[in-house]
């Protein structure tokens, strides 16, 4: 394992914490345990000097590396699949959710046909407007898939056409019908007719891009036609085409951290008909795209989708999955408790108890709660240890950095969200959390080029100026903080944090007055509704008022905010430091790491 990463990342620095997770995961080994594996791969190396050590950063593989190209291991095309556009008439939803699925099932087919870039950098290049083309360019894809989807009087439409990035050609096109009751069938026919078009071919040794695959010989039309609408009128040569690898992306052969809505965990009852299957997909796609905004009524809106799907299918496991996620990222936003979100995800996992195919998405998620909720770290570890191994996921990889970010494991969670932006290069959430990992660690300088660096790659986007109200007026910028903090608010006026973060950056520019207003309303909303605590310790402190300060940490631990551990090791807060109150909260953290040695 440590040579294949070597390998992989030849003449890049791999990091001891890369190497570390690589080997053991989150199981504890001892400090010298990377020095000695690389010490007995190099006795088996020649020449025994090809792996560099680099000083206080890691190791470097000095070898010519080359690619062979044979019947197992072949260069697979770099492939990015933006939501398809919908015309009038198309619910919004379809257009994202259909790409979704498909890329899903691409991702964690058994036998790949193409590398899958990363959802997030392309669904955001896709919002900033960039054409398919485009998208290519940016993320240095092969090839980009582009789609429309269309309404006609009793089926949608669904036209894509597939570009060589290189040149900018359109190599082939692809036209699916489905009714406008069995939308479902659009990814899974998109999927197979994709997993035969992208078949690997031996690459020529003077050329590097991709050559889409010459169709099959001709076969029995009679034995191989479909009676799928979207096949009708097509040749038999291609109609017969996806079936050679249609066993990697059907149902009942769902592979493990697929999050493709037609698997299941187990065989569907057969009470749950073909018509209740259709309304639950209808319903999950609906939900899917609406919980992934920071408006409080837009995620009310999801979960009542979510749970819908699951009432008509409750076999849906990928609506169960989103369910979780929902609720976790509810109250990671101060939208309800900490423990609403335990209850669901504690719930959701015991329907669930083997974990067995797409369910394993949900251990990141298990170990988050089992952490902050439970404060039981040895489940946390081994929920995070158990889904080291699925396919990138931006969700899931947020997760484990902020898992090690709350145990002050800096570095490693540093390394982590590096490791991730390598895949994923435009994704905000990850530029963002990096810079906030960066303030944890004390290095305010890089926080601040890192928080400004995505700012510019994504001036518009909500957890930019999050993170910014945070970072900046802590470092001496209180009026680049008061105006993202306004543009937040003003952008989503029932975010109590985005609230919280708008007093602390005023009180850093000295409008005391203004601030305070803030905090009493937060108060007040507070008997009414469920408001979070989380941030507002660090403007009591700009107020001065550590008191106060004190007493909301207090309030944070009680309900085991999943931001609390993060915040005690908030530089913002270090005024607090000696404080009793302040220093017993601090000892929570080490209780648990000294109980995981006994």
């Amino acid at each position: 394992m440590a040579l294949r990463l070597l390998l992989a990342s030849a003449g890049q620095v791999v990091t001891p914490v890369q190497l570390k997770r690589a080997l053991w995961g989150d199981v504890h080994v001892t400090a010298d345990s990377v020095p000695r594996c690389l010490s007995s791969l190099r006795a088996r190396l020649q020449p025994a000097d090809c792996i560099q050590t680099v000083y206080k950063r890691g190791y470097r593989l000095l070898a010519n590396v080359q690619q062979h190209y044979g019947s197992h291991a072949q260069a697979l095309p770099r492939l990015a699949i933006p939501p398809f556009a919908t015309d009038t008439g198309v619910p919004e939803h379809l257009g994202t959710g259909v790409a979704e699925e498909t890329i899903a099932r691409l991702s964690n087919a058994p036998r790949p046909a193409a590398s899958i870039l990363a959802r997030d950098s392309v669904f955001t290049l896709s919002d900033a407007g960039y054409t398919a083309l485009r998208i290519g360019e940016t993320l240095r894809a092969d090839l980009v898939l582009a789609g429309t989807l269309r309404a006609l009087p009793s089926h949608f439409r669904l036209r894509v056409e597939m570009i060589r990035v290189a040149d900018g050609i359109q190599i082939w096109v692809e036209d699916l019908l489905a009714a406008k009751n069995e939308v479902s069938s659009l990814e899974s026919e998109l999927a197979a007719r994709l997993c035969f078009r992208l078949q690997p071919s031996m690459p020529d040794s003077g050329k590097s891009k991709y050559q889409a695959p010459q169709p099959p010989v001709a076969l029995d039309r009679e034995e191989h036609e479909s009676p799928h609408p979207a096949l009708a009128g097509q040749d038999a040569r291609t109609l017969a085409a996806p079936s050679q690898h249609w066993s990697d992306l059907a149902p009942n052969g769902s592979t493990s951290g697929s999050m493709s809505i037609a698997a299941s965990a187990a065989p569907r009852d057969k009470a749950v008909d073909d018509a209740r299957r259709r309304e639950a997909y209808e319903s999950f796609l609906r939900g899917r795209h609406e919980w992934q905004t920071l408006e409080r009524h837009r995620m009310q809106d999801a979960l009542q989708f979510l749970a819908r799907a699951l009432e008509l299918d409750p076999f849906l496991v990928a609506a169960r999955v989103d369910l979780a996620r929902l609720s976790v990222t509810q109250a990671a936003c101060g939208f309800v408790p900490a423990s609403v979100a335990a209850a669901t995800v504690h719930r959701t996992a015991g329907s669930l108890p083997e974990f067995a195919g797409q369910s394993e998405s949900l251990l990141p998620l298990l170990g988050t709660i089992c952490f902050h909720v439970d404060h039981d770290l040895p489940a946390a570890i081994a929920a995070f240890s158990r889904s080291a191994h699925l396919p990138y996921d931006t969700w899931n990889m947020r997760e484990r950095a902020m898992f090690a970010l709350s145990r002050r494991r800096f570095p490693e969670g540093i390394a982590l969200l590096e490791e991730a932006i390598h895949q994923d290069p435009f994704s905000p959430w990850l530029h963002a959390r990096l810079a906030w990992a960066f303030h944890l660690a004390g290095e305010p300088a890089r926080s601040v080029q890192q928080i400004h660096r995505g700012l510019s790659t994504f001036p518009n986007h909500e957890c930019m100026a999050l993170y910014g109200a945070m970072i900046l007026p802590f470092n001496g910028d209180a009026a680049s903080g008061v105006r993202l903090a306004e543009s937040l608010t003003a952008r989503r006026p029932y975010f109590d944090l985005g609230a919280a973060l708008h007093a602390y950056a005023l009180a850093c520019a000295g409008r005391r007055q203004q601030a305070l207003a803030i905090v009493e309303r937060l108060q007040w909303l507070s008997r009414q509704r469920f408001v979070s605590s989380s941030f507002n310790p660090a403007v009591h402190v700009a107020l001065g008022d550590h008191d106060a300060a004190i007493a909301d940490l207090c309030t944070a631990e009680h309900a085991r905010c999943p931001w609390f551990f993060q915040m005690l090791a908030d530089p913002r807060l270090a005024p607090l430091h000696g404080h009793p109150e302040f220093e017993r909260l601090q000892a929570i953290l080490p209780r648990m790491e000294a109980a995981l040695a006994v």
